[in-house]
């Protein structure tokens, strides 16, 4: 009886010790790590350790699940790597963009919470701040192992979209239109499982051939018409984008205009790729 009371004893001062330890915890989340003036270096410091762990789980998964992966040379693992980061932030930026864009009320003109332009949250400050940590890292690893992992122009890609990024993370001007930009990176998945195939020996297969088909698509929603969609929208409030500061009027103007021109330059070569694997296929 003594020996089951004991135990009782025990067992509810770990409880309570757990639950003060959990209370503590929540109240430095919540009045350290996740308050506002905290987010942007919080979220930043996330993405970049979101990135070492996925890439780390990436590594671990492939070695003993994948064995084309070990026939693979250091910098092409490496790669395999990167490309498994790069798809998971795909995945969840262009989520949180499309929620941000076109089902959230913060950046809904129906909403007369003040300029379009100037709106923002805590999550969406967050959410900016993982895609900021993401760039740096992976821009980081494209410089290191230059060019094995992308030449000039997915470093300016990066260099552009990061500052963007940033400005728009920090100052809060600007985030329906980054959203917006960040939409595109829906094509990403698709681009990593082509190369992900190549590299398996696939590349006469049935899912190499619908995969480009998907890239086309994807590319031509995501990262053709979206972009004129969002030069239809400045241009609906180009009063309010001639409030911002000289900077993010800058960025808001000149960052899209560049990635666009990028992806029409991408879009001819996918176009050209896939006509030559359908020609094949013939």
């Amino acid at each position: 009886m003594v020996w089951q009371f004991c135990i009782m004893a025990v067992s509810q001062r770990t409880v309570l010790a757990f639950k003060s330890y959990q209370n503590q915890a929540g109240v430095l989340v919540k009045n350290y790590l996740l308050a506002d003036p905290f987010i942007p270096y919080t979220s930043v410091l996330a993405g970049v350790l979101a990135f070492k762990l996925v890439y780390d789980l990436t590594q671990l998964i492939s070695t003993f699940n994948f064995r084309s992966y070990n026939a693979l040379t250091k910098t092409q693992r490496i790669d395999w790597n990167n490309r498994g980061v790069s798809t998971l932030h795909a995945i969840f930026t262009s989520i949180v963009s499309l929620y941000f864009v076109f089902w959230s009320d913060l950046f809904s003109d129906h909403d007369f919470a003040g300029l379009i332009i100037l709106r923002s949250s805590p999550l969406s400050t967050f959410a900016l701040g993982i895609s900021v940590g993401y760039f740096i890292s992976d821009l980081g690893m494209i410089c290191w192992l230059y060019p094995s992992l992308g030449g000039v122009e997915y470093i300016v890609h990066h260099s552009l979209s990061g500052i963007a990024l940033a400005y728009s993370m920090f100052t809060g001007e600007g985030q329906l239109y980054t959203f917006m930009v960040l939409i595109s990176e829906v094509t990403t998945p698709e681009i990593n499982m082509r190369w992900y195939l190549d590299m398996a020996g696939l590349k006469r297969s049935n899912a190499y051939l619908i995969n480009g088909v998907a890239i086309f698509v994807a590319w031509l929603v995501a990262r053709i018409l979206l972009f004129v969609y969002i030069f239809y929208h400045v241009y609906l409030h180009h009063d309010q984008v001639m409030q911002m500061h000289a900077v993010g009027f800058l960025l808001v103007l000149c960052v899209p205009v560049v990635l666009a021109v990028m992806n029409l330059m991408w879009f001819g070569k996918i176009i050209k790729g896939l006509m030559k694997t359908l020609a094949k296929r013939q």
